[in-house]
């Protein structure tokens, strides 16, 4: 299975090549903004080096977040555009379950496993799983109730992602891997193994974004405050 694999949810900016579990080509860059200037030319040099025509994909897997609110866009829109035009599959993975198959080598670590994000405002967004079954869905928490969380698994705990550091003190005796988005490995692994039906390219948002719609239209008066 030919894959094409599309990362822009949190501070990379990754396109990918793989062929199942085998990288043919991979162009990924740390960047926190400008995702949308970068990607088309990342996806263009990565299927050149890996020599494989747009209509040889099988399929096209993409982030879906939590993570950045424009970079997440960017990301899907890319991947369901190339999806429509070669009527292929598109298949949408967590980010914070591929962060967590990053530091396995297959699937999700066996013991217990805590993806963070820096969600910013004091909060971050978190998925926990232990022996490799997910304790509920992905939440954003505040780091008050994170720690409860992590302090809940017990010692050993692998925390992994850009809110690992932030979080290190409530896991004294775990392991901390700080990544700034998943390996290129962990999403073939994830989407080669999806069910695409299952598994659509929708973005997941577990915060309201920071922008709020305008209160009123352009030129209509503003209504007067009332003492």
């Amino acid at each position: 299975m030919r894959m094409l694999l599309i990362d822009s949810a949190l501070s990379l900016c990754t396109a990918a090549v793989f062929a199942d579990e085998t990288a043919l080509a991979v162009r990924s860059e740390p960047m926190f903004k400008g995702h949308q200037e970068r990607l088309a030319g990342f996806v263009r040099e990565a299927m050149a080096e890996a020599g494989t025509g747009f209509a040889d994909l099988d399929r096209i897997g993409v982030t879906t977040g939590p993570g950045s609110f424009t970079g997440l866009r960017v990301g899907l829109a890319f991947a369901q555009g190339f999806g429509a035009a070669l009527e292929r599959p598109v298949v949408g993975i967590s980010t914070l379950d591929a962060l967590a198959a990053s530091i396995a080598p297959d699937g999700v670590a066996p013991g217990a496993v805590a993806a963070l994000i820096d969600a910013r405002r004091g909060q971050v967004y978190a998925r926990f799983w232990r022996g490799g079954v997910a304790e509920g869905p992905a939440e954003a928490l505040s780091l008050e109730a994170a720690t409860t969380r992590l302090t809940a698994l017990g010692p050993g705990v692998t925390l992994v992602g850009s809110g690992a550091p932030l979080l290190a003190g409530a896991a004294p005796l775990g392991i901390v891997v700080d990544l700034p988005g998943p390996t290129p490995e962990a999403l073939a692994r994830l989407v080669a193994a999806a069910v695409p039906r299952l598994s659509p390219p929708e973005p997941q948002y577990l915060r309201a974004p920071d922008a709020t719609p305008p209160t009123r239209l352009p030129g209509q008066p503003r209504i007067p405050v009332r003492p």
